[in-house]
């Protein structure tokens, strides 16, 4: 779950420079949940399993599905200035690889996340 989540970090804060040199605004709702639920959520849920697993683990599942839903529709759904196929094209490449990379990381921390909650199960 910490490759996940530091790889979902990582990626994020590329995707975020993609977002500034394209000139993508987001409005301040949307900039609020991206620091938040995508940026902060998991890396906080991620360090709460040293402490309380199960709790660390639903904190990063819930985040992980928050970013996994905000990004499938602001970037492959709605026709905005946020999807891929509307980006400058010299940002492109690297918005939409990185948006690509967010989906799979994001399906992958809310993945295992939900496995441990499942094998962690209090009796």
């Amino acid at each position: 779950m910490a490759a996940a989540v530091l790889a979902h970090l990582v990626t994020s804060m590329v995707h975020g420079t993609a977002h500034q040199g394209a000139h993508i605004p987001l409005s301040q709702a949307a900039t609020l949940f991206v620091f938040v639920v995508i940026l902060a959520g998991p890396v906080v849920g991620l360090a709460l399993t040293w402490r309380a697993e199960r709790t660390g683990s639903f904190i990063v599942a819930l985040t992980m599905a928050g970013s996994l839903v905000f990004g499938l529709v602001n970037h492959f759904l709605l026709n905005s200035p946020d999807h891929i196929s509307r980006v400058e094209e010299q940002w492109r490449i690297i918005f939409g690889t990185t948006a690509a990379l967010l989906t799979i990381t994001e399906m992958l921390g809310m993945g295992v996340a939900i496995r441990l909650i499942r094998v962690r199960r209090s009796p």
